[in-house]
């Protein structure tokens, strides 16, 4: 009788989570010809649900986020080689045009407009584009280099591309069975060098993070139908209205710090009607309505690093509401800790809150 034995040779990562964090983390080590194993399921889908904007500016308080600029330098190349290698689109640029409510409103975006980086993003032409749908006497503020992703086309082109490459296990991290030796983890007969653990508000089940302070927002978006409305750029006032196709927009979003359930809500349906019809005249159906927790930290800044026991366990979480510009850098400043040592940042590592 023959026997045959199998041989599983050692991956570089096992990766722990399959939205964008995760996503942004295999694609680093892919171009980098590194070799992995994506665990994943759809326990937390604030990717899939997520509207998927990016944009440098916070436009409540017209002011940038720490790094933004050089964040938008690195994503756009970033996602457009994805595109291309992958064969699908997923980064459709888009302006943000921010509804003015009063002379005043335009004097703030003007003086805005001056300091050093935000004038990059922001339009000094203050736009009077009549849609039929939204009364604007005091114009637009164009935001330049916007646009969103398609989380959802994004995410399931990826893990199809994984699955190609049998690249991809679909099932629910079992943590139990998670074996932690000095120079390598093993999970499933799958042995790995290191493991990241890129599983968002899911950090909570996390027997080695989860007390990491990561609370959690939730979000809901409104999926509607207005023909009428007739936009073909993203509209940003006390809620934003995103066109993706065939008179269907997205309209977002909440913020719920007490609900911590993936179900969407009437509140929240209530809340974005009310804002929405503050907006826009005309009729509209709504169509869908999506609602995913956020891993939000309170400093409101992400969480990369190394597990303080153990060194070959990693963490990409708590990229918030920005996940579209955080992921991609995150997983780049985690990826060179963990292969050349270099120091994550203070204000992102996670040794912050140890």
């Amino acid at each position: 009788m023959v026997r045959v034995f199998y041989f599983y040779p050692m991956k570089d990562f096992i990766i722990v989570g399959g939205g964008l964090a995760g996503i942004s983390f295999a694609e680093t080590a892919f171009l980098e010809g590194k070799t992995f194993t994506m665990i994943a399921d759809e326990s937390q889908n604030s990717s899939l649900v997520a509207g998927g904007l990016y944009n440098p500016v916070i436009l409540k308080r017209l002011n940038m986020p720490q790094d933004a600029v050089a964040h938008m330098a690195f994503i756009k190349p970033f996602y457009k080689a994805m595109e291309n290698r992958i064969g699908i689109n997923f980064d459709i640029e888009m302006p943000i045009y921010r509804k003015f409510a009063s002379v005043e409103e335009q004097n703030n975006w003007f003086a805005a407009a001056d300091k050093p980086g935000l004038d990059q993003f922001l339009s000094l032409n203050i736009i009077h584009k009549e849609y039929p749908c939204i009364s604007s006497p005091f114009g637009f503020g164009e935001v330049l280099q916007t646009g969103y992703l398609d989380t959802s086309v994004l995410v399931s082109g990826y893990h199809s591309f994984l699955r190609n490459r049998d690249s991809l296990l679909e099932e629910q991290f079992n943590y139990d069975a998670l074996v932690i030796h000095n120079d390598y983890v093993e999970y499933r007969g799958i042995k790995a060098s290191h493991i990241v653990f890129a599983e968002g508000y899911g950090i909570k089940q996390n027997p080695y993070f989860k007390e990491f302070p990561l609370n959690g927002t939730k979000g809901e978006l409104l999926v509607i139908k207005a023909p009428a409305l007739n936009l073909d750029v993203i509209i940003k006032s006390d809620v934003f209205v995103l066109p993706v196709g065939d008179a269907i927009y997205k309209v977002g979003a909440t913020y719920e710090w007490e609900d911590k359930t993936s179900l969407p809500t009437e509140a929240a349906r209530k809340e974005l009607s009310e804002k929405l019809e503050e907006l826009i005249t005309c009729d509209y159906e709504i169509i869908g309505q999506l609602a995913g927790i956020r891993p939000t930290t309170k400093d409101r800044k992400p969480l990369v690093g190394t597990h303080s026991k153990y060194k070959n366990i990693h963490l990409l979480n708590g990229l918030g509401t920005r996940g579209v510009m955080l992921g991609p850098p995150m997983a780049r400043e985690l990826y060179n800790a963990i292969v050349s040592g270099e120091v994550v940042r203070k204000e992102v590592n996670l040794n912050r809150f140890m």
